[in-house]
């Protein structure tokens, strides 16, 4: 890939750009017009500004304008589905949702091998679009959710006289879309197109859409199946019989039931491995919108860094971090285990109250922690002296804005606790245990977000680089023998210097020699805000598992149910938890680049 130096992130809308290619000698004409107008004449703005910024706003408006309106289709009928009776069934949600991911798929296919392929198509790339370990997360949850349509194709084989077709076709489908859409991330997530710009804008965000439909049908089952199992034994007959009508939204249950081993098994898995569909599908989400920010978008790469940094996990570290977050984890894995077991098994209220004490006061001293961590980082960073990174980087851009918007899921579920806390009697050890954990969780969002944005914002550190790229452009050695520099540089040292790096300093050899045999010092600074981040994040891996993989303690204690009745909390908790669970991981994600670039 060739990279020339571009106007800085501007955009332009060719006028054959949603039609076609275009001719080749045109296409090149154009580029050669415009590499010579940036080199010779830079300060000039573009010859028609005006019409090239409505082109560019126009065709993101269409593109958005299609994306509201299928994303509220989706949700009309996903959520009708799930609480109305029988107006809307669930095949009629499968149906859907199979007809958008054909047409992505019909979608990635043209893109695949007709834009991408075009001359010209992709004049440069977003180095901060698409890492490495977001490309390798996204392949991780990929492999899951093909192991769970391969439960849901199990599941309902498992008595597919009585069930209609689409959903034996949806999982196959899906199937199919989970590998097409993670192989076109893959190649395509840093990719800047110039063809065919409202073609694949609109294809951009109907695959944005598909994936956010996708996750909304999967949390809303999610959420059924877990009200269902943890609120069966607390409420009502009649608000469980209108759970049963949510659960089992076929039109006649009662001749489907599953009843084998084999369906159980399958039934119970496909559960267990939702989590890992519903984080696909935000990782997808996600990269998607960054490549729809970067359609048609030029990058002036001498002011836009990029930075190619090497993932070296054990290497000068402290082990502290690592250590830490390593017994929290395995720890926080027994708490999780223990917890279920007590509480699913168990119809004793003592059991019951020493599985939440047993909850509430690992995640008090896990919040606890992590709070007095993250203002530590903060500190830290008062006396970092690495310059801000004020460039544009619609990757950063959005992971704030996520960081910001998953943390209010669970700022409402906590300033809800706290309201029936204070509010209720009597007020005895599970309460205050409660009412602490729900604060702590409101603190720790709020310092880990601070600590996370303004370590995005810091640049990576050239300390250890300062010499390097002097020495390769003085000798052009990677392996250098210290004997044979010291023999080839007289003393003066200034000839050679001056001939070959001009305008620049001039290196003394015993600088050079004493720079190649010193070994590279991390500043202290370095080595705290990395144990920092890796503390951090495997501490946000437990604390993802634990409501990810069935522990509700909003529904297992009855302060919040008795206060807000059976029917509001479990709204409450159904809307918010997902983003809730979502902010864990994504800010895993955020942390190890924060990680990375320290």
């Amino acid at each position: 890939m060739t990279e020339e130096p571009m106007r800085k992130n501007s955009e332009i809308g060719h006028p054959n750009s949603s039609m076609g290619c275009g001719h080749k000698d045109d296409k090149a004409s154009l580029a050669s017009s415009q590499r010579v107008s940036f080199s010779h004449q830079p300060h000039q703005p573009p010859s028609t500004p005006a019409s090239k910024e409505v082109w560019k706003k126009g065709g993101r408006m269409f593109s958005i304008l299609l994306a509201v309106h299928l994303a509220l289709l989706a949700c009309t009928l996903v959520s009708s589905g799930a609480f109305e009776k029988i107006a809307v069934h669930d095949y009629d949600v499968f149906f859907l949702l199979t007809v958008m991911m054909l047409v992505v798929i019909i979608w990635i296919i043209f893109y695949l091998f007709g834009t991408s392929r075009c001359p010209d198509a992709i004049l440069c790339k977003d180095s901060h679009a698409g890492p490495i370990w977001l490309r390798g997360g996204l392949i991780l949850f990929a492999i899951f959710s093909l192991v769970m349509d391969v439960f849901k194709i199990g599941y309902y084989s498992s008595f597919y006289s009585c069930l209609s077709a689409i959903k034996i076709i949806y999982p196959i489908v899906q199937a199919i879309f989970v590998v097409v859409q993670t192989y076109f991330l893959w190649v395509s997530a840093k990719d800047c197109v110039h063809v065919h710009l409202n073609v694949t804008r609109c294809g951009l965000m109907l695959t944005l859409t598909t994936n956010l439909a996708v996750w909304m049908s999967a949390v809303t089952d999610e959420s059924v199946h877990k009200a269902h199992s943890k609120l069966k034994k607390n409420v009502t007959e009649e608000i469980f019989r209108w759970l049963l009508k949510a659960g089992m939204r076929s039109s006649s249950p009662e001749e489907c039931n599953c009843n084998s081993q084999v369906c159980q098994v399958f039934k119970n898995g496909y559960f267990w491995l939702y989590p890992f569909n519903i984080e696909y599908s935000l990782f997808a989400s996600a990269m998607v919108y960054v490549m729809w920010k970067n359609v048609g978008r030029f990058i002036d790469h001498h002011s836009h860094h990029i930075h190619r940094l090497k993932f070296r996990l054990f290497r000068r570290t402290f082990f502290v971090g690592i250590v830490l977050g390593l017994i929290t984890l395995v720890s926080g894995l027994g708490v999780l285990i223990l917890y279920e077991v007590q509480v699913n098994s168990s119809t004793e209220s003592s059991k019951k109250s020493q599985a939440l004490s047993m909850y509430y006061i690992f995640n008090i001293v896990c919040l606890g922690l992590m709070s007095l961590v993250c203002i530590g980082g903060s500190v830290i960073y008062r006396f970092d002296k690495r310059d801000m990174d004020r460039h544009k980087n619609p990757t950063r851009t959005l992971d704030v804005a996520l960081l910001m918007g998953a943390a209010l899921g669970q700022y409402a579920i906590s300033y809800y606790s706290i309201v029936a806390i204070v509010a209720s009697t009597p007020r005895d050890t599970i309460s205050a245990l409660n009412l602490t954990y729900a604060l702590l969780m409101i603190a720790q969002h709020t310092f880990q977000n601070i600590f996370i944005i303004e370590g995005l914002h810091r640049q990576p550190p050239k300390e250890d680089h300062k010499h390097d790229s002097h020495q390769k452009d003085l000798y052009g050695l990677t392996f250098v023998n210290i004997s044979a520099v010291s023999l080839r540089m007289p003393d003066s040292g200034s000839t050679l210097a001056s001939s070959t790096v001009s305008g620049s300093e001039a290196i003394h050899p015993s600088d050079l020699v004493r720079s190649l045999t010193a070994p590279k010092k991390m500043n202290w600074r370095r080595k705290f805000l990395k144990e920092i981040s890796m503390f951090l994040l495997l501490s946000n891996i437990i604390l993802w598992i634990m409501p990810a993989f069935g522990a509700r303690p909003q529904f297992d204690n009855d302060t919040e149910l008795n206060f807000y009745g059976d029917s509001m909390w479990p709204a409450i908790v159904d809307i918010c938890l997902p983003f809730g669970i979502f902010y864990r991981m994504h800010a895993v994600a955020s942390l190890l680049e924060v990680y990375i670039m320290s």
